[in-house]
């Protein structure tokens, strides 16, 4: 099948090379003229496991190319997909549909037979039928059917995510849309992978429902976390031992300083809007929004107490500040509220992270980089483990406690544990809720 791809952000380059994989020739297109240079010479603008190989084998192969040119990539294909950027639109929570529109209005304009437009992004219920809209307002003589697939690609794992799904969500309204799209996922249907054929607005409400239920989980196990810490319980056998519970299972259930990256913090805040929009408070949502904003600021007073009440002209290291490992993703990192109220305190803050730091300079002033937890933890007083890095799993604790004047972790991941720090000659070791 011919598939264009509008958009080479991560969905949209993830979804583009992982379809070409699967056999289909596929055009991805972008407005930025740098991007598409960069990526006509083999450089992937992000950082995520594998993909540049991937990108590689199928450009080699002729499966795989990309454009600036929209109506070029749009000229025959099957299926176009959107997948460009739905950011938390300023003052009120929505998502911004602006870049989705006008893709939609291009598109409609670029057609030159069938093909089914795919929302890949993720867009508030109803979207679709306005991008139907758009398409048909902008050329009426277009033939087309819509359809909603949302993405669920972890970052640091979407190839997997991709080739191995839990299940592919589709929402179509015609018998000709649904076989478009069974024929572009036909080689995981073959391997049995389920897929989920739904109404639009069903296959829209799915993917924000999922990311607020991960949400929820992430934000209740760090609320219980808190209580662990008062009670003289251990949350990560309180979280073992929740976990085991089929209904209720281990994932997202690890304490830490909160969520934060590409979805979560968006699609909450997009979730509560959209409710309140229909008269249907979502409560749940705005509260664990709200408790996550404020889990992140108990980090801050964890770290504070542990630099004995003042962070004034204390040497601090950061070991990670991207929201997750194996990303180099910024959005909405609990890094970007830690490490700025650290500098703000008259800290001195070094940040160690194998993969911030072209996205972090900018966005975190004030700090240094340094290469390794060592270097960060020369004459420190206190070092702050902040995202699990595997690299900051298996540190040589003994050798980063001598290098520090004060030997202290705020260890905000719960890897290592009070024995290992205490042997290791840490005088002081704080976890989250233990």
């Amino acid at each position: 099948m011919k598939i264009a791809m509008i958009g080479t952000g991560y969905v949209g380059l993830v979804s583009g090379v992982c379809f070409s994989d699967f056999g289909h020739e596929v055009i991805c297109v972008d407005k930025d003229p740098g991007k598409i240079e960069r990526l006509r010479a083999g450089e992937v603008p992000i950082f995520e496991p594998g993909l540049e190989a991937l990108m590689a084998k199928n450009v080699s192969a002729g499966r795989l190319s990309f454009t600036l040119d929209l109506a070029e990539a749009v000229a025959g294909a099957d299926a176009v997909f959107i997948a460009v950027g739905t950011p938390t639109r300023r003052g009120d929570g929505h998502a911004d549909l602006t870049y989705v529109m006008a893709a939609a209005e291009e598109i409609g304009r670029a057609l030159t037979g069938y093909a089914v437009i795919v929302t890949k992004s993720t867009v508030p219920v109803g979207t679709n039928r306005k991008v139907a809209e758009a398409a048909a307002a902008a050329n009426p003589d277009a033939k087309f059917d819509v359809a909603s697939n949302p993405e669920f690609l972890r970052e640091g794992a979407a190839i997997d995510d991709f080739m191995r799904p839990d299940r592919v969500v589709v929402g179509v309204e015609s018998k000709r849309a649904r076989k478009v799209m069974a024929d572009v996922y036909r080689p995981l249907f073959l391997r049995e992978f389920p897929v989920v054929y739904t109404g639009l607005e069903s296959a829209e409400m799915i993917k924000y429902a999922a990311n607020a239920f991960l949400a929820t989980k992430i934000t209740f196990i760090n609320e219980i976390a808190a209580l662990c810490e008062k009670v003289g319980a251990d949350i990560k056998d309180v979280s073992k031992g929740m976990g085991m519970d089929g209904r209720i299972g281990n994932k997202f259930l690890h304490a830490g300083p909160g969520y934060g990256g590409s979805c979560f913090p968006k699609d909450t805040m997009a979730l509560a809007r959209i409710g309140q929009d229909h008269a249907v408070p979502m409560q749940i949502t705005e509260t664990v929004i709200k408790v996550n904003n404020e889990i992140k600021r108990r980090m801050i007073d964890k770290i504070v107490d542990l630099c004995d009440g003042s962070l004034n002209g204390k040497t601090i290291a950061v070991l990670g500040v991207t929201f997750k490992p194996n990303t180099d993703d910024m959005r909405d990192a609990p890094s970007l509220t830690i490490v700025p109220a650290l500098v703000g305190g008259g800290a001195k803050v070094r940040v160690v992270d194998p993969q911030g730091q072209r996205e972090g300079e900018a966005l975190l002033p004030g700090v240094k980089w340094v290469d390794s937890p060592y270097q960060a933890a020369h004459g420190a007083d206190l070092v702050v483990l902040l995202t699990e890095w595997n690299e900051f799993r298996a540190l040589d604790l003994s050798k980063l406690a001598k290098k520090m004047v004060t030997p202290r972790m705020a260890d905000l991941r719960n890897i290592y544990s009070l024995e290992e720090a205490t042997e290791a000659g840490f005088e002081t070791y704080v976890a989250v809720g233990r």
